[in-house]
């Protein structure tokens, strides 16, 4: 997929969109793709004004990718001096227009020169920027286009997370257009749910006179038209106009109403015409009810944010997506888990993706870069600057909530003592009062300029709030009852006044409690590996849901990246299997994304005695009104496999009136019949609406245990149970055991050997028939299985980038995704093969719920989730007359080169080691 993507670049123009459909001319030139370059890695000049363009040039660049990216055709991460040159012939349509040259984004610092000329300058690495090059432009002949672009990481940049791949140089597309002399240059749409807009227009005019502003929407269903009158020069108009029955946006529902303005000026000659559209939505926060806090709404009811980190990362073009159609698809691929918004980390979004969230319906919350020096005054004015050019360039985006100011305190401590991961809890001072204020004053021009969205100061996990319309915090916690109890401690300290998540002697408001960034790829002893998620994102949800203060979530991330293994998917987009859709058929986890949603208040899986009874409670949560006032049906069943067989020791509905929003018990707790056998029980319930159809499903486990030695399973005989650790000899070339000595490995090929003895004849007559099961999957070496696990602090370097060496971690065990690792497995009695199977993979997800069960230290994993399939084996008669005699003999589980992995009674998704059947 790389390959192909570099190839493509290499070979037809790159991003052949207008780079702004939401600001979109039609009289324009796309600039992409083969430029000449050049790479100065010394800096040598200072003085910006005696620059003079360049004529050296060495190599050829495709623009808009960072020179340090391998769609770049450049591939140098190195810090310097970027020279570009593109020649181009081209003149507008109407022979009175204005050129501009329009740039996405350059990091950092940008020299224009046109046909010699300088046309201007800019400092900034994400926001878009223009030059108006008419008196420089020859019409009809060749141009000269040559860009500077200087970037050292210097401290004071906003940079923001860019170490898993630089942005450096050109980065966003670049392009021509004309525009007559009198033109729109901004547009700003305030809506209301009622179906009022209000517009602040920006109109440069050529000369003093009247003009006509037409805006024209949903298929010129809304038209509206205002006379103004125009001084030479910048104009800022205000005009307003109704929708009548408007179709309001929504995640679920995201009309949008496209169109265009048209501006026809006295004495123009042509008129301005912009394509763009608009979403007509309300954001804010409410109270409801008696409730002393506040709830996110969405045109005024209340909105429970499903939401996930995007890196916004690509293999190959680093933070430039190499086409319209991968950038669509990354909404897309949100959407189908079922989630309606998404953070994008520390740095606001191309246009194109931001365009693809209003067309799909995504709500964005979108990050300002960090800069990653002391907030001294060059850092600050930097930033100011950017987040300026953010908040103006994107503020027409329905899909864009909220505003992040700052995240976890980057660049707000002053001359930090240490590398810490997160900003160093132990050192609150450095980040200092003058600090904080500043802070505050951004929150404050912020809610100024944009007074229609959510802001939040500073995404925190230092609990360092100073001012913001949301409460919110980080936590990365791996366990049950350690997230229960951390999420309960937050609820129980989040309340109006108190000083908890707060610094500097502020205290919280009624802002609305959300987690903004969660997840079990930190907080393990030895660093961030790759493991299931599965197991711990669906009790971690749980937990959110249980709370009525909580309104949202944001787990880390959407996809893995270069050092972080706990993305939805694989960083190349291919899928990770959660193995939901085996405890309750047809779940997937956009079920625990439901808006209407059941809680199962108890642990994800539990130790029970067979035969008896458990009582489960739970509760509903319901952010939205869909079924409000209707009785919806909540049908359970307790389940389990038995040998194979799929066996049901209870089931039923229950009947529930559905009203209100937020968290409430459901007045009974499910009193439910467990099985009278060693049995791994689920809890599977849907909650299904009066036509039938699933609103969520959800479950629990069951360690389902009778007491018994060799344990207790349906079936006729007699059973032995031979611990899968218990082998007389092994011969494979890396062996060892995990999880308690309830799990053998063997890597690569090799045997376990296993002396088996049969109870006697006294104890059980005749053998007429023996079956022999076991759980094997193959085994997978990683390098820390064959050279040892290398710990890692965690040092600030991880947020720049640096691997994780995830091989080497000990908490790595690679979750079930597309890649299989198989092997084959022969059985043999006493030296002849009585069987064979293909182990089709070495998986780990939810399925493995024994390997979870029985994790004795919750933030150091153990083959974590790990599992394999069920394997029977019914000897020949001619074997079992011979057992029936001997009453002993030599099993042997044979692996050719993909190796085996045992399970025992305590590991994997089957409760029982070898287990060896005589009837």
């Amino acid at each position: 997929m790389a390959a192909q993507a570099i190839k493509s670049a290499q070979t037809e123009m790159p991003r052949p969109e207008y780079p702004r459909p939401d600001w979109q001319r039609q009289d324009w030139l796309n600039l992409n793709g083969a430029w000449a370059f050049r790479l100065d890695t010394e800096e040598l000049v200072s003085d910006f004004g005696s620059l003079q363009p360049t004529d050296q040039f060495d190599s050829e660049i495709i623009v808009p990718f960072s020179w340090s990216s391998p769609l770049s055709g450049i591939g140098r991460d190195d810090k310097g001096t970027g020279w570009y040159k593109k020649t181009v012939t081209w003149s507008p349509a109407e022979s009175g227009s204005l050129v501009f040259v329009r740039f996405g984004a350059v990091d950092y610092r940008c020299d224009v020169w046109v046909n010699g000329i300088h046309a201007g300058s800019h400092a900034g690495g994400y926001g878009s920027f223009e030059f108006e090059v008419s008196s420089l432009w020859k019409r009809d002949e060749e141009n000269s286009i040559v860009v500077r672009a200087e970037d050292f990481d210097r401290s004071s940049q906003a940079r923001g997370k860019q170490g898993y791949g630089e942005i450096r140089g050109i980065w966003q597309p670049v392009w021509l257009e004309a525009r007559p002399q009198t033109y729109v240059q901004s547009a700003k749409f305030t809506t209301r749910i009622d179906g009022t807009v209000d517009v602040k227009a920006t109109i440069v005019a050529h000369q003093a006179g009247e003009a006509a502003l037409k805006f024209s929407f949903g298929d010129q269903t809304v038209q509206h038209q205002a006379s103004v009158q125009l001084e030479a020069g910048s104009n800022t108009i205000n005009t307003s106009f109704i929708v009548s029955d408007p179709q309001l946006w929504s995640p679920e529902t995201p009309h949008l109403y496209e169109g265009a303005i048209t501006l026809t000026a006295e004495g123009a000659g042509s008129s301005d015409t912009i394509e763009t559209y608009f979403g007509i939505r309300e954001i804010g926060t409410a109270r409801f009810d008696d409730r002393s806090y506040r709830w996110i709404t969405l045109n005024e009811k209340p909105v429970y944010l499903n939401g996930t980190l995007d890196q916004s990362y690509h293999q190959t073009g680093y933070f430039t997506y190499p086409s319209d159609e991968e950038m669509r698809n990354e909404i897309y691929l949100l959407k189908r888990l079922g989630l309606n918004m998404v953070r994008i980390h520390i740095k606001p979004e191309e246009p194109r993706k931001l365009y693809w969230a209003d067309k799909l319906g995504m709500l964005v919350m979108e990050d300002m870069p960090c800069f990653w020096g002391n907030p001294d005054e060059t850092a600050r004015a930097s930033y100011e600057s950017e987040a300026s050019e953010i908040i103006d360039r994107d503020f027409n985006h329905p899909s864009v909530f909220c505003w992040v100011m700052f995240n976890e305190t980057w660049g707000l401590k002053t001359n930090p003592q240490g590398g810490g991961l997160t900003g160093e809890q132990g050192q609150p001072s450095s980040y200092l009062p003058e600090t904080q204020e500043w802070v505050r004053e951004i929150y404050r021009w912020a809610k100024q300029v944009d007074p229609t969205r959510i802001v939040e100061d500073n995404s925190p996990c230092n609990y360092d709030h100073v001012e913001t319309d949301l409460n919110t915090w980080h936590f990365y916690i791996n366990g049950y009852e350690q997230v229960r109890e951390h999420v309960t401690e937050i609820v129980e300290k989040t309340y109006p006044g108190s000083s908890f998540n707060c610094i500097g002697g502020n205290v919280q408001t009624d802002a609305p409690l959300m987690n903004s960034e969660c997840g079990n790829v930190w907080g393990f002893l030895s660093g961030a590996g790759d493991s299931d998620l599965a197991w711990h994102y669906r009790y971690m949800l749980n937990e959110f849901r249980r709370h009525d203060k909580m309104c949202g979530f944001v787990f880390t991330e959407f996809r893995d990246v270069t050092n972080e293994f706990n993305g939805y998917y694989r960083l190349d987009g291919t899928d990770k299997y959660f193995g939901y859709e085996e405890f309750v058929p047809g779940m997937s986890i956009a079920d625990l994304h439901a808006a209407d949603f059941i809680v199962i208040d108890a642990p994800p899986c539990q130790t029970v005695q067979a035969g008896g009874q458990a009582e489960v409670p739970l509760l509903r949560s319901s952010y939205s009104d869909r079924y409000h006032g209707q009785q919806l049906e909540l049908v359970y069943e307790v389940w389990y496999d038995s040998l194979g067989i799929r066996r049901v020791s209870d089931q039923g509905t229950v009947q529930l009136d559905w009203n209100g929003f937020g968290v409430a018990p459901i007045a009974s707790p499910l009193t439910i019949n467990l099985p009278n056998e060693d049995a791994v029980a689920v809890l599977a319930i849907s909650l299904k609406d009066a036509d039938g159809h699933v609103v969520t499903r959800n479950f629990i486990t069951f360690d389902v245990r009778s007491g018994s030695e060799d344990g207790v399973y349906e079936g006729e005989g007699r059973f032995v149970n031979k611990p899968v650790t218990g082998f007389s000899e092994q011969s494979f070339g890396i062996q060892w055991n995990a999880i308690q000595e309830q799990k053998a490995n063997g890597g690569g090929a090799g045997q376990f050997v296993y002396d088996i003895n049969l109870p006697s004849a006294a104890e059980h007559a005749a053998i007429h028939h023996l079956d022999i099961r076991f759980e094997a999957s193959a085994k997978r070496l990683l390098a820390r299985n064959i050279e040892g696990a290398k710990d890692r602090a965690h040092g600030i370097d991880f947020m720049h980038g640096a691997s994780a060496n995830v091989e080497y971690n000990r908490n790595t065990y690679y979750m079930t995704d597309e890649e299989r690792h198989e092997s084959r497995v022969h059985v043999l009695i006493d030296g002849e093969r009585v069987g064979s199977f293909l182990l089709p993979d070495n998986p780990a997800d939810s399925r493995g719920v024994l390997s979870w069960h029985y994790q004795e230290v919750h933030n150091l994993l153990d083959e974590a989730g790990s599992y394999g399939y069920l394997c029977s084996v019914t000897l020949p008669s001619r074997i079992t007359a011979k057992l029936d005699r001997s009453r002993s003999f030599k099993l042997t589980l044979e692996a050719e080169k993909g190796g085996l992995a045992l399970y025992g009674r305590n590991a994997g998704r089957y409760p029982f080691d070898v287990l060896i059947q005589l009837r």
